[in-house]
């Protein structure tokens, strides 16, 4: 675990100690974030009268609503990201399965492929069979007619 840290921030035109495990940077850039939601609410001429105490509760109403809402996007970013993973799950199986198919089909070609030399082959050899005993009746047959 790192150390505890310290940084002396302005906020509201007031010096505050702040401390914590986060960088002092990041401790700035929170007092800074928090003195331009001041600065937007003094500009606004309306709440120029409020009282101090109502102005600081509506910019922690402010902030709180910016909290929300960056909540709730990152809510919809997490669902969204769930939904993406799954289908890049189902993408990943249905890819799965369809190389299985194809290795089952590129094995399915290649047993027809044999089959198919092995009948080749065999249609060869009934071929050259039926020659010889064509030739081998006609050779017969030319010695019969020689008598």
């Amino acid at each position: 675990m790192s150390a505890k840290k310290s940084a002396e921030v302005l906020i509201g035109g007031k010096v505050y100690t702040l401390s914590g495990y986060e960088e002092e940077d990041y401790l700035q850039k929170v007092a800074a974030y928090i003195n331009n939601k001041i600065a937007e609410f003094n500009s606004m001429d309306e709440l120029r009268t409020y009282p101090a105490d109502m102005k600081a509760t509506l910019v922690e109403l402010n902030i709180a609503d910016d909290y929300f809402k960056a909540k709730a996007l990152v809510e919809k970013y997490e669902s969204d990201m769930e939904q993406k993973d799954k289908e890049l799950y189902d993408l990943k199986h249905d890819l799965i399965s369809d190389q299985v198919r194809v290795e089952a089909l590129e094995e399915q070609v290649r047993n027809l492929e044999n089959e198919k030399k092995d009948l080749l082959l065999a249609k060869a050899k009934l071929e050259a069979s039926l020659e010889d005993a064509l030739l081998g009746s006609l050779d017969v047959a030319d010695d019969a007619s020689n008598f």
